[in-house]
């Protein structure tokens, strides 16, 4: 309950309590004894009444003698058969006094307070939870200002994001000395753009500089400016770029800024009014107001293809910052950062952790380190240990162990065989990543075993040999399983379908077949939340480049497989030594078969 709610219900409160007082305070007043009918009709007999006013209902008069201290009195009428019968039987009757003015009013009162706290307290929050609220707060903007106390983040609770970090450090020196800027008569930028996958940092880095200016900082998602009503949306952007420039300087911060600025199309019929007369505010506010006040604007998406032209051009949101997913390097510093709230061990060597999450965000570092927290609580240590890291990695990337589902002797060897297979394989080929982990216990993601490899380093350029030898990483799996078993199962689905995604890449992108030529057929998206294309493929090329493609695909998928093939002959016996340690232990790792360890790669049928 908000304190305009609580102000209410003490309001309704107070004004019971004075009607209630008010009608104590008056009846005591009049000083009036209320008496019985056939008390009155006594005291008319011995003379005791003086004066009386008779209504419909009472009877009202002046006593000769006071009674109970009271000279006045008050009784109703009744019937006089009615009356004349009771009095007979020298009974004491009365009428049925009436409620009087005072509970008339209270009867009407009270079920238009009820129906008004009914309203207060409960269906106002419903319509306000629909986007449907009074029409006097209807364009008010929904922004939560942020002081700087309230941030609490500043540029030392950043890491990873270098770059975009410098680029920024400047709009924290210009709201802190705008004059320095004007002598060469500088402005900072309009607008400014922070692109990135999610969970890169985009909204810590916005608050980080509100924290180094000691500035506000509005902070407000796209998505609240869209509402029901036409013009709701537009009349919220004018009223928060008001409250802004009350308390300049300061930081706006609208974040998913796709779900405001999506790009505008053709004519539409209905539907999209409220967002394009949204936008154009916010590209009309861009436009007007002064960067010397002292308003920095900045907002964040990871979905740049859809911003609509008219948001990015200059003038506008002048400058896009990309925030990446961060470098080895980077990762280290993140880490660095997050172990700071855990108890960590000693033992626990953040290089090699930033070694083992390669394409990890801040926000799967953060919890990463969260995870490897609640599994050192979970086995009672008083540390956590890099023990704890490995297994929160695992927990992240393969879900957790299935020790429940009990494979048949005959699956768990073909699953071991098929992982032994992929092992032997990275382990023999120069281009593949060394074996970290081998584990034929299932996963809650359905594997029923896997192999982890471990990145060297960071790559940025990948060569065709290192992709073939992907593939036959990927493909030796079912290699093992036909050399042993004679026959193949449909445990190697997934590694097929990843060697296929980059055979295709070979021969569609990076243009490595040489019957089809340096040319692109299939392009990349550029949305950060990756290629969900929905339905097929566009198709910009003839059906006899499609087949070529498509004969270029099963070619480098066989080449791959005869390799891995031909891999493993050579090395049965360390498949099935290998095999059998890990029957016998379920998890092993390189230093429990000495023969995974990168030292005893060869270079074997290389194509």
């Amino acid at each position: 309950m908000d304190k305009k709610q609580q102000f209410n219900l003490w309001y309704v409160a107070l004004a019971i309590a004075a009607i209630f007082l008010i009608q104590g305070w008056w009846q005591t007043y009049r000083t009036v004894e209320p008496i019985e009918y056939s008390e009155f009709l006594g005291l008319l007999k011995k003379g005791e009444i003086t004066e009386v006013s008779v209504s419909q209902n009472t009877i009202e008069g002046k006593l000769r003698t006071p009674l109970n201290g009271k000279t006045f009195f008050t009784t109703t009428r009744v019937d006089p058969v009615i009356a004349n019968d009771l009095a007979q039987y020298k009974v004491k009757f009365s009428g049925q006094a009436s409620d009087g003015f005072l509970s008339t009013l209270l009867s009407w009162i009270v079920p238009v307070l009820f129906f008004f706290a009914l309203y207060m307290f409960f269906f106002r929050r419903i319509i306000e939870k629909q986007g449907l609220g009074g029409m006097m707060n209807v364009g008010k903007s929904k922004a939560k200002v942020y002081v700087e106390k309230d941030t609490g983040v500043t540029f030392a609770d950043v890491a990873g994001i270098d770059e975009a970090e410098a680029e920024l450090v400047e709009i924290v020196s210009f709201l802190k000395d705008k004059e320095k800027y004007a002598k060469l008569g500088a402005t900072i930028p309009r607008g400014i753009l922070l692109v990135g996958p999610p969970g890169t940092g985009k909204t810590l880095l916005a608050r980080a500089i509100a924290g180094e200016a000691k500035v506000p900082f509005f902070s407000i998602s796209g998505s609240e400016f869209v509402e029901m009503f036409v013009g709701v949306g537009a009349a919220r952007v004018r009223d928060l770029f008001e409250q802004a420039r009350k308390t300049a300087p300061c930081i706006i911060f609208i974040d998913e800024l796709d779900a405001l600025g999506k790009a505008r199309s053709g004519p539409s019929f209905g539907g999209n009014d409220e967002k394009e007369q949204t936008l154009n505010q916010l590209l009309t506010e861009l436009d007007g107001f002064d960067p010397r006040e002292g308003i920095v604007l900045l907002a964040a998406t990871n979905r740049p293809e859809i911003l609509d032209p008219a948001l990015l051009r200059a003038g506008r949101f002048d400058r896009q910052v990309i925030v990446d997913r961060p470098d080895k390097s980077g990762r280290a510093a993140i880490l660095k950062v997050h172990i700071r709230k855990i108890k960590a061990d000693k033992d626990v060597d953040l290089e090699q952790l930033a070694q083992l999450t390669p394409g990890m965000s801040g926000a799967d570092l953060a919890n990463l380190v969260n995870e490897a927290a609640i599994f050192a609580t979970r086995r009672g240590g008083k540390s956590v240990t890099m023990k704890d890291f490995v297994e929160a990695f695992e927990r992240i990337i393969a879900g957790t162990e299935k020790k429940s589902r009990v494979l048949n002797p005959m699956d768990k060897k073909r699953v071991a065989y098929h992982e032994m297979g992929h092992a032997l394989a990275a382990a023999s080929l120069e281009g593949a990543d060394p074996v970290q982990k081998i584990s034929i216990i299932p996963r809650s993601i359905g594997a029923l075993g896997y192999t982890m490899q471990r990145p060297t380093e960071d790559k940025f350029l990948i060569t065709l040999q290192e992709l073939k030898d992907r593939m036959v990483v990927l493909m030796a799996g079912r290699a093992a399983e036909e050399m042993i078993f004679k026959e193949i199962s449909t445990g190697a689905a997934d590694d097929i379908t990843r060697a296929t995604d980059i055979a295709r890449q070979i021969a569609t992108r990076f243009g490595m077949v040489k019957e089809l030529g340096q040319a692109v057929f299939e392009r990349q998206g550029q949305s950060y939340l990756g290629d969900n294309v929905v339905g097929m493929r566009q198709k910009d090329y003839s059906d006899e480049t499609a087949e070529r493609i498509d004969l270029a695909v099963k070619r480098l998928i066989d080449e791959a497989y005869e390799r891995a093939r031909k891999i493993l002959t050579a090395r049965r016996k360390d498949l099935e030594a290998g095999t059998k340690i890990l029957l016998e232990k379920e998890t092993i790792t390189p230093d429990d078969f000495k023969p995974l360890l990168p030292a005893k790669r060869k270079k074997l049928a290389a194509g």
